[in-house]
């Protein structure tokens, strides 16, 4: 969505150009969104790795399959509460996903 704002601000070929410092402001809005965006990759660099070891070690309980659903519903739930503007919800949404990692984390050593 905020590549749309950024056609409907800079126009088509704007948005398609190389990223310039001169280039016009996005809607807060998309600003906030494309800061929700990089914080999820941020995360994900987090949340793959342990995914992928407690794959690899073939452990798997309910508390890893609802951590791995809560994680991907508090970023979801992250994401619009930033792009909305909601710094409080968007602080508990963050918060809620860093203790499903933490679970996830545990798991490895099978402490959960």
């Amino acid at each position: 969505p905020y590549v749309v704002n950024r056609a409907q601000v800079r126009g088509l070929s704007g948005a398609m150009a190389n990223p310039s410092r001169n280039d016009k402001p996005h809607a807060e809005w998309a600003t906030r969104m494309m800061f929700a965006h990089d914080n999820a990759v941020e995360n994900l660099i987090i949340f793959a790795p342990l995914v992928l070891i407690l794959t690899e070690i073939d452990y798997s309980t309910t508390w890893t399959v609802a951590a791995c659903a809560v994680y991907f519903w508090s970023r979801v739930a992250h994401l619009i509460v930033y792009t909305l503007g909601l710094p409080v919800f968007r602080t508990l949404a963050f918060t809620v996903g860093f203790f499903a990692q933490a679970v996830l984390a545990l798991a490895i050593f099978k402490i959960v």
